[in-house]
């Protein structure tokens, strides 16, 4: 057990403690960059919810500035941060077909069952990317993060990949699922020697040396089908060697001391997504990772709000007056949650002594708009961080069902990548990068 993992904590002092950390000055001796105290970084965040929202009740009906056309119901709970949000109306993500296919391509644009000869197939997410040129010099190319739903895919809205994010071979990567688990990621094994650290990478590397020879030999006797399969397995040892060769990399950088008691076992729920959030500020404002994406719970929220329906019937309230209650209540709890990460990112400060709010590019979103709809989904768009995009509007986009990939590749440029595509995009959004006046 690590030494910075103590069972006496609670979320009360977790909280404490890390509200203290999140307002006061970046830690320079957290960072390894000699530059980074003089210029930040840009941070690229993609939150994804699970289902989509009340249709009535939650996305605005008027183009313009909230603060003339005001909050719905539903987006109320983000009231004070009206002028630092944007919504995006008439996105739809091309490559989804099945609305039970949940977020597997919400940050794809895959068609998961529409390649030949394949029965499921996925491309590279767009945090990876990101991850590629924004994570080379940070101890985690991202963060991935998930949710421990304990029914299961079927009632998270999110189908049935580990997270939101797929390697450049279309793989799943596997999400952190609880805020102990991701407590443990930031901050255990501060204390190790180079040697402690160098011998467990040393066994791992063993074990797969021996796997890649054990399947040499096989091959040649192999279906083509059996050879992609095997394809993809040793895809899945690259990313794992990857890992280990980035972990030898900062053996002689420890990481951050733990700046609060390490969050109890058991939290889900709403508790898990404050804790998440509260984390993910003090991962970034470390510079731990400058890409993270998460896989929000649904059904835990549902059961801490006491509300009894599963999150997949509770899609279905066209026909049932409580039903339609219910899911307006998870709507706004779903956004007060979201002001509250908002509220986190503009109380910590950055390097240069600015809000981390204003060096990030924040996306929240999911792959459905209302119950199965699969066209014209939910797209709130905030942070500082896209210099070129001025917030507190409902933008319409003239064209309905423009490609979601079109809002990637806009981040995407935002955020300082020189790419002109991705997945089915047609172009960048214009009308978000160059607000009208």
């Amino acid at each position: 057990m690590s030494p910075f993992i103590s069972q006496q904590g609670t979320r009360r002092s977790f909280l404490r403690t890390g509200g203290s950390l999140l307002a006061i000055p970046f830690l320079e001796t957290f960072a390894h960059s000699k530059d980074l105290a003089a210029t930040p970084p840009k941070r690229v965040l993609f939150l994804g919810g699970g289902f989509g929202f009340t249709k009535d009740t939650f996305y605005p009906t008027q183009q313009g500035r909230f603060s003339e056309i005001g909050m719905t119901e539903g987006l109320s709970p983000l009231k004070r941060h009206q002028d630092d949000i944007s919504m995006v109306t008439n996105l739809t993500n091309m490559g989804a077909t099945n609305p039970h296919g949940g977020s597997l391509s919400y940050l794809t644009g895959a068609n998961v069952a529409g390649t030949p000869g394949k029965r499921f197939h996925n491309s590279v997410s767009c945090d990876q990317v990101l991850a590629d040129q924004l994570g080379t010099d940070t101890r985690f190319a991202s963060l991935t993060l998930s949710a421990n739903e304990a029914d299961g895919n079927s009632n998270s809205g999110h189908g049935g990949g580990l997270s939101l994010a797929w390697d450049d071979s279309g793989n799943p990567i596997p999400g952190i699922k609880r805020p102990l688990d991701l407590y443990c990621t930031l901050f255990a094994n501060a204390r190790d020697s180079k040697e402690e650290i160098n011998s467990r990478l040393k066994k791992r590397q063993s074990v797969l040396d021996i796997v890649r020879l054990d399947a040499k030999g096989i091959k040649r006797t192999l279906s083509k089908v059996d050879n992609l399969k095997l394809d993809e397995y040793f895809t899945g040892i690259r990313q794992v060697e990857k890992g280990l060769q980035r972990q030898a990399q900062w053996a002689d950088i420890p990481k951050p001391q733990a700046p609060m008691d390490a969050p109890p076992e058991g939290i889900a729920g709403e508790e898990a997504i404050r804790l998440m959030y509260d984390m993910m500020v003090v991962a970034l404002q470390t510079d731990a990772t400058r890409v993270i994406t998460y896989r929000q719970p649904v059904s835990s929220v549902l059961t801490g709000m006491g509300i009894t329906l599963k999150a997949h019937s509770l899609s279905h309230y066209g026909f049932s007056e409580p039903r339609t209650q219910a899911s307006r209540q998870r709507d706004k709890k779903c956004m007060s949650l979201f002001a509250h990460f908002l509220d986190r990112l503009k109380e910590a400060t950055d390097s240069d002594g600015s809000r981390l709010f204003d060096n990030c590019i924040v996306s929240y979103g999911t792959n459905l708009r209302s119950g199965h709809e699969l066209k014209n989904i939910p797209a709130i768009l905030s942070g500082g961080g896209a210099r070129n995009i001025k917030h507190g509007r409902n933008i319409v986009l003239p064209e309905e069902d423009t490609p979601l990939a079109n809002y990637w590749l806009t981040l995407m440029q935002q955020a300082g990548l020189e790419i002109d595509s991705f997945s089915h995009s047609t172009g960048i959004i214009p009308e978000l990068v160059s607000p009208r006046t």
